[in-house]
């Protein structure tokens, strides 16, 4: 039987109204994501480092570790959303990505670091943002590109300001009572906000835009849209059916377009953790390196509308080796990056390459594979990401220790996003399921 939240947004859908709010819900929690994302991170660093009596080395040590230890609890959470719908788990993950937030203040040393990184690299990171995507990809069918790339856009673009409110809470406060500051916001926004704005959005497909699936009696947008699909369209567009997550996981597809993210967050983790240090070198002021998270921004945010707008037309085979080009041109440009022009396109390289990826998988997991198992199809791409972006900051570490440059270990990672654009552009895309 079902319940009534469901009942209601399969009205909405035989109206014809589609779930824009969703849109708006996902864009606020993806954007108070930022305390557990490497930019809003990154300006904890230093004064974090300099309060505990850490090296460098050790400080991305600890974020690895704990990013790791977060990461090998994502499946759960995107097995989870396919259990209980992302209205309850965003609820749920919102005030326990709070708690840690603010459990950050009482961090004393290197075994509180590395526990308090795995706290919000998972809750924040992974699932808030697992959360908050895949809301949009269960609620959305026929225009599920042009608002998943809305939602990563406009999210990502108010993300981008983080960095620069957490400086001034840190510039105001303090780092621990910014961390504390941090959470309370996180919590005191995001659970209410999904309880009350994911009312009769799940996980299997019944959304407002097109009802992947219908019970026994009940009758779809199909029946009652004027632009609805006819018979043929409409059995095309649900054929075949949805893959599981193993299913998903043997496809050559799926490693194409997880390389894609698992390149361009790692490498731009690494950039983006030592950002302050690594522009520092090319003659940015502490206040210059953080602005510089802005231009990012405003690029990750075009690249993402763009890829939204072409998800649903193109396959892997054009965006990830796009996105590939332009990592690796910020790579290179990290190392000339002085103030003024060659800054902004270094910060151009950073934004577009993370934009297209991302917001890529999120649209193109839904098309390639269903709906029905998106949650652990997700969960497990999610997992592979965050793991590569546990490697980034220590793998920049690593070379600066010991060549006193960003460089040793940036002209080696070239091979990477090569190697990615090499596989996207041998693979042949699955049939678009949904």
């Amino acid at each position: 039987m079902a319940t009534a939240p469901d009942a209601a947004a399969r009205g909405r859908a035989q109206r014809g109204q589609l779930p824009w709010h969703v849109v708006g819900v996902a864009v606020v929690a993806l954007m108070l994501t930022a305390p557990g994302q490497t930019a809003g991170v990154s300006v904890f660093v230093d004064p974090m480092i300099e309060s505990l009596g850490l090296t460098r080395a050790e400080s991305s040590g600890a974020y690895m570790v704990g990013t790791l230890v977060g990461a090998l609890a994502l499946p759960r959470i995107g097995r989870a959303l396919d259990r209980w719908g992302v209205r309850a788990v965003m609820a749920a993950v919102g005030g326990a990505f709070g708690l840690a937030a603010a459990a950050m203040a009482g961090v004393t040393g290197l075994v509180t670091l590395v526990a308090g990184y795995a706290g919000i690299r998972l809750l924040g990171q992974g699932s808030l943002s697992l959360s908050a995507t895949t809301s949009v990809a269960v609620a959305f069918s026929r225009r599920r590109g042009l608002a998943m790339g809305l939602t990563m856009a406009a999210g990502s673009a108010l993300l981008g300001l983080m960095p620069l409110a957490l400086t001034a809470a840190i510039d105001g406060l303090g780092w621990q009572r910014a961390w504390i500051a941090a959470g309370a916001t996180v919590a005191l926004v995001v659970v209410p906000l999904a309880l009350l704005g994911l009312r009769g959005v799940d996980t299997r497909g019944q959304g407002d835009d097109e009802p992947e699936a219908a019970d026994p009696g009940t009758t779809t947008d199909a029946d009652h849209a004027p632009d609805a699909p006819d018979a043929t369209e409409e059995k095309e567009s649900r054929a075949p059916r949805d893959a599981t997550r193993r299913e998903a996981l043997r496809t050559p597809a799926f490693w194409a377009i997880v390389g894609g993210t698992v390149a361009s967050g790692l490498i731009g983790t690494g950039l983006q953790f030592h950002q302050i240090s690594l522009l520092g070198e090319q003659g940015l002021t502490v206040e210059q390196a953080a602005a510089n998270f802005v231009p990012q921004s405003v690029t990750l945010v075009l690249a993402t509308l763009a890829t939204g707008w072409l998800a649903d037309r193109v396959s892997h085979r054009v965006i990830v080796p796009a996105a590939m080009g332009l990592l690796m041109a910020a790579m290179l440009l990290s190392q000339v990056a002085a103030p003024g022009f060659l800054a902004v396109l270094y910060a151009i390289g950073v934004g577009g390459s993370g934009g297209a990826t991302r917001a890529y998988e999120a649209a193109a997991m839904p098309r390639y594979f269903g709906t029905t198992n998106v949650g652990a199809i997700r969960g497990a791409a999610m997992t592979i990401n965050v793991m590569a972006t546990a490697l980034g900051p220590v793998a920049l570490a690593t070379g600066f220790e010991a060549a006193g440059t960003y460089a040793a270990s940036l002209l080696p990672l070239l091979a990477l996003p090569v190697l990615v654009a090499a596989l996207a552009l041998l693979t042949r895309p699955p049939a678009v399921r949904g």
